[in-house]
């Protein structure tokens, strides 16, 4: 494996591997760290950080990265597969029809990770970050892998279907025959691109993103797909029994519909937050639910003022959960990370 200059410049590198699932299938990723110049003075290491973006997108958040190196903790962000930087003519965006599917290359980029973490001084903590359909990821893959690490932090979590449980096994109930049969079958629903407007400097917002790796409309939505969201959402409706403290943020209202309104700059446009907020409750036995006022669907993105709020509340998290006894962690707790893009 060869770590290579990344998309995202100097300050970050990228290493792009496979990693063999237990169906047999071989998946790429790729894993980029963050690897800051000697100006931006990081802490000593206190941990690491592992991102999980969402679904039809990949990470870009430069600002998220320098964050979480001035918290004093070594970060890195996993593409995972059919998404973002492993794209390719042939891959079919944004597909898994399993969420277990991602576990390989979780496990193999936490391998990595904390290979780096012993040849510079031993174990250390590891916390894991997802976003959206990648905290939906993260949550289970934590339900299932006990002690392997031990924070966990969720932006904006799609843990549940709009509407209520009963909406999600209804569309189980229609989707089971075709995902069983025809899994890569497009589903013919309205396509939207309120929060992608909301997000790119290509439209209203402020962000650059690259529409190689994060299309404006997202990707086609595919049976086999949904057949798997759901699925994941089931196992969290049950109780997931997760015992490590888990941090979950979220925007303060949504604004969905399929017509563009003003509220959706400074709202969540993609999920309904309040049942995000009930099923936050059956994630494990010690959540911290923070509720960001004007927050867009990733609250890391929103605007200055709300992001800044949205970092002041992780980095209150961080030094009442993570934050070692010398209080390193408070460091540029308050500190700009909004600049850069």
């Amino acid at each position: 494996m060869e770590w290579q200059t990344d998309i995202l410049g100097t300050d970050f590198e990228s290493c792009a591997f496979e990693a063999r699932g237990v169906d047999g299938v071989t998946r790429r990723a790729t894993l980029v760290r963050h690897v800051p110049g000697p100006e931006q003075q990081p802490a000593p290491a206190k941990g690491a950080v592992l991102f999980l973006h969402g679904w039809s997108d990949y990470f870009f958040n430069v600002a998220l990265a320098e964050f979480w190196t001035q918290q004093g903790f070594r970060f890195y962000a996993l593409d995972m597969h059919n998404h973002g930087r492993n794209l390719g003519e042939d891959s079919t965006g944004g597909y898994v029809a399993h969420l277990d599917d991602y576990d390989a290359e979780i496990s193999t980029a936490i391998d990595m990770i904390r290979s780096g973490a012993a040849a510079n001084g031993g174990p250390a903590p590891l916390t894991l970050m997802g976003h959206s359909t990648g905290g939906l990821v993260a949550a289970l893959w934590v339900s299932r892998h006990a002690g392997m690490v031990q924070f966990l932090v969720l932006n904006s979590p799609w843990l549940e279907m709009h509407g209520s449980s009963l909406v999600r096994k209804a569309a189980q109930l229609l989707l089971k025959p075709m995902a069983r049969v025809r899994p890569l079958t497009v589903l013919r629903l309205p396509e939207r691109g309120f929060y992608y407007r909301s997000i790119s400097s290509n439209a209203e917002g402020e962000w650059a993103l690259d529409e190689k790796y994060r299309p404006p409309m997202a990707f086609p939505l595919r049976a086999g797909w949904l057949s798997a969201v759901l699925s994941g959402h089931t196992r969290v409706a049950r109780g997931l029994d997760i015992d490590i403290p888990i941090l979950v943020l979220l925007s303060g209202a949504s604004a969905n519909g399929m017509i563009w309104r003003e509220s959706m700059r400074h709202s969540d446009a993609v999920l309904d937050v309040n049942i995000m907020a009930l099923r936050a409750m059956t994630l494990g036995r010690s959540v911290t639910l923070e509720r960001v006022d004007g927050g867009l669907h990733d609250v890391f993105l929103s605007a200055s003022p709300v992001r800044e709020d949205a970092y002041a509340r992780l980095a209150r998290w961080i030094r009442g959960f993570m934050a070692d006894d010398d209080g390193g962690s408070d460091r540029d707790a308050d500190s700009d990370h909004g600049g850069r893009q």
